[in-house]
């Protein structure tokens, strides 16, 4: 059988999968030409990311695909239900990345807290001419210890970010619609651990409290944060995205940026990708990164373990 790993593999994967007895395809293919590839080749798995999109064309017109396997969490790149009435396997790998995007949150907050991100756009031009200035322009940096995380979206992901901040020493608070409450196991290098049991609560309550409001929700089909939400939040909030573009109304996050409701910004994607808004581009109250959460090495090496079990498991007991 083959297989179409259309936005790259990892190698570990792309082993496992030939032991298997699988033939792993690399080439990339573009979108238009998806559906003729996968039946001039009888392609029987194609996996994806988030570049490569799945439709009901593709589901239609392409009989020998058995499963669609997205390298990731977020499956909105693919018609997931409509597959697998036509009895094809969706599989993903949400637990894979959890740990990389959770750290990639707190590279943002860390910077929006120290102004890392402006400083590294203007000490190369001016730290040698104006660097007593700089210094005074970014000397009000703030702490994270001590300070209220909102975590919006409690999957994975969510409880990853919670774990970190636990560990640093923040309160944290969480929404969620589908889990009322999870325990949170904090473990440290020499083997100790700690449980922490966090009970969720309403989305305004994280709007009214938290210091920091990180986003790991789908995609919803318009905007969870516009301007109302967002004057309804504490003043100098910090704002990250690393879950879906679009969630943000970018225009209002700019507007509160500029009038200083909003202290800060990290985002690891946009409404417009993979052309952001220039007026978020340039923006220097908004820390930025090219939809990179899961691209760790560590990451990709698990993300492709993960589909190859999967998929050997489902094709070897169809064929069993």
């Amino acid at each position: 059988m083959k297989i179409l790993a259309n936005d790259g593999i990892s190698k570990s994967g792309i082993i496992a999968l030939e032991d298997a007895g699988f033939e792993v395809i690399t080439t990339k293919v573009a979108q238009e030409q998806v559906a003729n590839y996968i039946n001039k080749n009888e392609i029987s798995v194609i996996l994806v990311r988030s570049a490569t999109q799945v439709r009901k064309d593709i589901i239609d017109n392409c009989p020998s695909l058995k499963i669609i396997g997205r390298g990731g969490v977020g499956m909105d790149n693919i018609d997931v239900e409509y597959a697998r009435e036509k009895g094809i396997h969706v599989i993903n790998t949400p637990a894979a990345s959890s740990d990389s995007v959770a750290e990639l949150v707190f590279a943002h907050l860390f910077s929006g807290v120290r102004f890392l991100h402006d400083s590294n756009r203007l000490m190369p031009l001016e730290g040698d001419s104006n660097f007593n200035s700089l210094k005074k322009s970014y000397a009000a940096g703030t702490e994270l210890k001590g300070k209220t995380l909102g975590i919006i979206g409690f999957g994975k992901i969510g409880k990853s970010v919670a774990r970190i901040a636990l560990g640093l020493g923040m309160k944290v608070i969480a929404s969620d619609k589908f889990i009322g409450n999870a325990e949170i196991r904090v473990d440290f290098y020499n083997g100790q651990f700690i449980n922490v049991e966090i009970i969720t609560e309403p989305i305004e309550d994280i709007f009214k409290h938290a210091d920091f409001i990180t986003l790991h929700v789908p995609a919803q089909g318009g905007h969870l944060i516009g301007k109302a939400e967002l004057e309804s939040m504490k003043d100098g909030v910090g704002i990250i995205n690393a879950s879906r573009g679009g969630i943000i109304d970018e225009v209002a996050l700019v507007d509160a940026l500029d009038s200083g409701k909003v202290a800060f910004a990290g985002l690891d994607v946009f409404e417009e990708e993979p052309k952001p808004a220039i007026q978020v581009l340039m923006n220097p109250k908004i820390s930025l990164t090219p939809h990179i959460g899961a691209a760790t090495l560590e990451a990709q090496d698990r993300i492709g373990t993960e589909l190859a079990e999967q998929i050997i498991s489902i094709l070897k007991t169809a064929n069993s």
